[in-house]
């Protein structure tokens, strides 16, 4: 399907829906498009990415499998 037809098929949605909920996800998605979320988060976890992004840049990372076999043994307790 292409893009006009896509946003066709969208609009008819639109048009035809009912409910609110959808309506104003739909305008959130419309209002923070553009939008820049680093902004709004708060500085402690601005500060944790800040870390983790530093960590990476030194090599200083456990593999996610490392992680997942160390780990394993908790996995049927937590079910």
């Amino acid at each position: 399907m292409d893009l006009q037809t896509e946003k066709i098929e969208l609009a008819k949605s639109l048009l035809e829906t009912e409910d609110e909920a959808v309506l104003l996800q739909i305008k959130e998605a419309f209002e923070n498009h553009d939008k820049d979320f680093w902004s709004d988060l708060p500085e402690h976890v601005k500060a944790g990415i800040e870390r983790g992004r530093k960590q990476a840049e030194e090599g200083k990372l456990t593999p996610h499998d490392e992680v997942m076999k160390k780990y394993a043994k908790y996995q049927n307790s937590l079910l």
